[in-house]
């Protein structure tokens, strides 16, 4: 099996679709309102979209009204991993899989209880996985 984190770009290419590609592997961001997980409502787990790993759990996800899947944690804390963000003048936290190192989104210290946090996340960087 290949390391994920060791895959080179043309694997990538080869495996994710372009708008996938974009946000995972080039940290690219979707358009707001444009995904169907903004407005998901199936009991499941939201997984990585580039290596499977799972990220978030449904019970998790709220409406943050951005645009964007919300969600007040992630499904543990080895799931996620977190980076300092400097780009377009700003200083942000970037929210990556630390199975794959794919970007995912950003979060911010704004959410609701009982965390205070909205993982803002790239409906693209994840798959859906209903509840059994």
């Amino acid at each position: 099996m290949t390391d994920d984190k060791s895959k080179t770009d043309a694997q990538w290419r080869e495996q994710l679709n372009d708008e996938q590609y974009h946000v995972l592997r080039k940290h690219g961001t979707e358009r707001a309102f444009s995904h169907p997980f903004n407005n998901y409502k199936d009991e499941g787990t939201y997984v990585c979209a580039g290596c499977g790993t799972d990220l978030f759990k449904s019970e998790a996800k709220f409406d943050s009204g951005t645009g964007w899947p919300s969600f007040f944690q992630p499904k543990s804390p080895e799931s996620v991993s977190e980076h300092s963000d400097r780009s377009f003048l700003m200083k942000r936290t970037e929210v990556r899989c630390a199975s794959c190192d794919g970007h995912l989104g950003h979060v911010f210290p704004d959410g609701p209880a009982p965390t205070g946090q909205r993982y803002c996340m790239n409906g693209a960087a994840m798959k859906f996985r209903p509840k059994a």
